[in-house]
């Protein structure tokens, strides 16, 4: 939420145009500092009222070239280039810079934001086709009915233990 609203910069840049008093003097009238009365004052003459209402952009990497390029050949300041191109935000200038002499143009490309989905989609696998008993070759056979038996013999240890279990119970029970 913004601390001024539309009419009060509005109110205030009108006072700065119509008198003959400085920004200083007005900034010390409305109990703010002066760098809004000229900042505001300069997007009034830019881009009219519309230089005042709230903004949220997002911009592309074209876009903050072009600024940055625009910046460094006519020598202007953060703040010079953020009112002539309308970027409500100087500060934000800065950091396009660094990143662009730190990381060059892939630095500022925008970035997806919020946090990453948690699980990734499942992979769909394809099950293969079960081969029939005749297509397969005898080792492959002979390596099924090992690992059959291998189950067939652990399934039965397991109920066995069970079962062992379930009579030390129910004789305790009994006691």
């Amino acid at each position: 939420m913004s601390k001024y609203t539309k009419q009060f910069k509005l109110t205030v840049v009108k006072r700065y145009l119509d008198s003959s008093m400085g920004y200083v003097a007005v900034a010390q009238q409305y109990g703010i500092d002066r760098s809004f009365v000229q900042k505001w004052s300069k997007q009034y003459a830019l881009h009219g009222e519309a230089g005042l209402d709230k903004k949220f952009s997002h911009y592309n990497a074209e876009f903050k070239l072009s600024v940055l390029q625009s910046m460094w050949d006519k020598q202007l300041s953060y703040r010079e280039t953020a009112i002539l191109f309308d970027i409500r935000n100087l500060n934000i200038l800065s950091n396009w810079e660094r990143s662009y002499h730190s990381e060059g143009i892939q630095a500022l490309t925008p970035r997806t934001r919020g946090r990453p989905k948690a699980m990734s989609p499942p992979k769909k696998v394809q099950p293969q086709p079960a081969k029939t008993d005749e297509s397969r070759s005898r080792e492959e056979l002979l390596e099924e009915v090992n690992y059959l038996r291998m189950e067939n013999a652990y399934l039965k240890k397991l109920k066995a233990l069970v079962q062992e279990q379930a009579l030390e119970a129910s004789l305790k029970k009994r006691k």
